[in-house]
Formats: C-alpha cells, sequence, structure tokens
C-alpha cells in the first residue's frame, strides 16, 4: 500500500506538501496540486479518514440537517452548500429529519458521535445549548439564534415590507399574507411583521393567515389557501411566505376563475425556480441562498483555522419582478 512518502517521491514534492495538497490546506501551485493527484491516482493512494480524524479530532465532513429535502427552499440550499463545501475541501453528511424532532436529535448525536467537522441546523426543534461545550463549529441557518452558534438569516423583516409595498403600488386595497407555521417561533415569521407595519402605515387592509404542521410536513397548502380566498373574495393581492406557496396560489386561482394579476396580484419568497415555471410567472422576493450557503461553510472553516467570525450576520434581499403583479 502506498503511503505520503512514496507520493512525495514520485511526485519529487516533501511529504508536507502532499499532505497539504490532500487536506486542501495552505497555497499550493495548480501545477503541484495535479501532479500529486496524478501520483495518487497512479500509486491508488486512498488517505485513511478515519486516522485524519482522529488526528485532527474531526474529519472533513460538516454534517447538515433540514427538515426536507424536496422543498424547493432546502434542495437549492444543499446543492449550494455542496459545491461550497467541495471548493473547500469538505464533505457534506446529509440529514433529513423530515421535520420530526426525535429524529433531528439523533441526527445530532450521530454528527457529534462522527467527528464532524462542524454542524449546520435548518431545524426549530434541536436544543444545541448542550453541545456548545463540544468545541464543534454550530451554524444555526436561518433559525432563531437563542444559542451560542454563528446565525446567519437573510433580512426577513425587510422583505415582508418589499412585498407590501410593492402590492401597495400595484393597486392593491385588500392584501392577505400566507405566513408562518402556528406556535412556531422562526425568523420568517419577521415578513409579516414587515408586512403588517407597511400596510397599516399606508391605511390598508391586510389579513395574516398562519398555516398548520401539517400542511408544512406535506407542503399541500390548496386547502387553507382556496378557504382563505373563499371568505375574502375582495381579496386583490396576496404575499405568500415561499415560492412554494405561492405556485399553489396560482393553480388556486386558476381553479377558482381568480385571474392573477388581472384580479389578484401576488408576491412569493424564495425566488426559488420554481417560481419561473408557473403561468404566470412569480414576482418574489429573492433569497440570497448560494451567498448564505458560502457564508455557512466559510464560517465553519474559519472558526476551525481559529479565525474569529461574527455571531450572527443578515444578508439583504431584493424584489424579482415577474408577471404574477402588474409590471410598469
Amino acid at each position: 500500500m502506498a503511503t505520503l512518502k512514496d507520493i512525495a517521491q514520485k511526485a519529487g514534492v516533501t511529504t508536507t506538501t502532499v499532505s497539504r495538497v490532500i487536506n486542501n490546506r495552505g497555497y499550493i501551485s495548480e501545477q503541484t496540486r495535479a501532479k500529486v493527484f496524478q501520483v495518487m491516482e497512479e500509486l491508488n493512494y486512498h488517505p485513511n479518514e478515519l486516522a485524519r480524524a482522529l488526528a485532527k479530532k474531526h474529519n472533513s465532513t460538516i454534517g447538515v440537517i433540514v427538515p426536507h429535502i424536496s422543498h424547493p427552499f432546502f434542495a437549492n440550499l444543499i446543492s449550494n452548500l455542496e459545491s461550497s463545501a467541495m471548493k473547500k475541501g469538505y464533505k457534506i453528511l446529509l440529514c433529513n429529519s423530515k421535520d420530526k424532532q426525535s429524529k433531528e436529535m439523533e441526527y445530532l448525536e450521530m454528527c457529534i458521535s462522527n467527528r464532524v467537522a462542524g454542524i449546520i441546523l435548518c431545524s426549530k426543534y434541536v436544543d444545541a445549548k448542550k453541545f456548545s461545550k463540544l468545541n464543534i463549529p454550530i451554524v444555526n441557518l436561518e433559525q432563531e439564534d437563542s444559542f451560542n452558534a454563528i446565525s446567519i438569516q437573510c433580512d426577513n423583516y425587510e422583505g415582508g415590507r418589499m412585498a407590501a409595498q410593492h402590492l401597495i403600488s400595484c393597486g392593491c386595497k385588500k392584501i392577505l399574507h400566507f405566513g408562518g407555521i402556528a406556535g412556531k417561533n422562526m425568523p420568517a415569521d419577521q415578513r409579516a411583521q414587515g408586512f403588517t407595519d407597511v400596510c397599516e402605515s399606508h391605511k390598508v387592509l391586510s389579513k395574516v393567515v398562519l398555516t398548520d404542521q401539517s400542511a408544512y410536513g406535506t407542503m399541500n397548502y390548496h386547502g387553507v389557501i382556496e378557504s382563505v380566498l373563499e371568505e375574502n373574495r375582495d381579496a386583490d393581492g396576496i404575499f405568500a411566505s415561499s415560492d412554494l406557496i405561492a405556485a399553489q396560489v396560482v393553480q388556486v386561482c386558476n381553479a377558482m376563475d381568480i385571474k392573477v394579476p388581472e384580479d389578484v396580484c401576488l408576491v412569493g419568497f424564495d425566488d426559488v425556480y420554481i417560481a419561473q415555471l408557473t403561468t404566470p410567472t412569480i414576482t418574489s422576493i429573492h433569497q440570497p441562498i448560494r451567498k448564505m450557503a458560502e457564508l455557512s461553510i466559510d464560517c465553519i472553516d474559519k472558526t476551525l483555522n481559529g479565525e474569529v467570525v461574527p455571531s450572527k450576520i443578515t444578508l439583504p434581499v431584493t424584489l424579482i419582478k415577474r408577471n404574477s403583479t402588474k409590471i410598469d
């Protein structure tokens, strides 16, 4: 079996250089990097991940715990996390809890027992306070920053303000907001607060509709959307807290012979790909998912290297106009 020394001798470099290439640490020229990898392939060399983890007290894997993998937001986030991790020399250990508290705690324990380099939490349930003394970098992504972790969020309040202001500029007089989950406090709830503040300041009628856990779990909002629209036939604007909900608003409106945007204007949130697949396409508040993923990986990497990182990062959002609102 080939060793680091064998690789170094054949590549004409030091064992330290080979180690730096394998661990993606320090500056290495592309020519040297390519040569080392070529020799590793020729000698069929594979790094001993377990030995490396024991030596460093962690491996090159970052645990990611999400409540759904099929939800458009999380699917986009996971893809960007994997790409960002690869650039930094890490791999992703993906854990899909299906929004069950018991599974999230089980996955968190599994990440720790497997000596992961860091953990990215997209979970409401996990109480990570008891893990804060383990010196594992934890990123709390779009969740309440209620414990000693790095919190990364978008500016949810401003997103809600932008949505309301745009709908009012479209001439809307009564606006509905399909918001967060009843009884489950999350940073995304600030979208409703921003929306409500703008509507009140403009004296525009508004109503915030909270969804339930079952709708979130199944990602099926048709029932609540239809019921609310039946009770509010005079509503002429809708702000949905996700593009997934907004896409289902388009479907329900079509079934109820409500035209978008002629009868009701619609704004979603996230700006994921589904917003471009409906007819009409959906105006959305763009959440910088790629940047959030890059920062999550970067914060873990910097923490492991002894660098100081902010305890909370809030990223700006933007309005992307499409055909579900009356574009000037």
